[in-house]
């Protein structure tokens, strides 16, 4: 297949995923929270790496770095709503949650590096 077809169908693939959630979520948040809680994005992520590249040993990298990662992402998931809930501006809410995530990301990658597991 041509490169910059199989980039564009793996971006139209990609953007459909989360249209989709979008869309379901507006309607029902708990089936839209259980589309998006299905890890679509490490599937497709890992379909597209082993369709560039063949390589299962890249794979199980990803996905044993995508387990180990899974921990710091749920605190973005704690947070916000208990942001929003505490009566926080969304946008103030949403920047706490993405900064505590990401100091929770740093914090778990410098432990991993530490125990050479990444």
């Amino acid at each position: 297949m041509n490169p910059l077809l199989f980039f564009l169908t793996k971006v139209i693939i990609s953007a459909l995923v989360v249209a989709v959630v979008s869309e379901v979520a507006k309607k029902s948040g708990l089936l839209g929270a259980l589309i998006a809680s299905i890890p679509l994005t490490s599937l497709l992520a890992i379909i597209w790496l082993y369709l560039d590249t063949g390589n299962t040993k890249q794979i199980a990298s990803l996905a044993t770095g995508i387990l180990w990662l899974i921990l710091p992402s749920c605190l973005f998931f704690f947070a916000l709503p208990l942001l929003l809930r505490s009566g926080l501006n969304f946008w103030i809410s949403l920047f706490i949650s993405c900064a505590t995530t990401a100091l929770a990301y740093a914090f778990t990658l410098w432990i991993l590096q530490k125990l050479e597991r990444v």
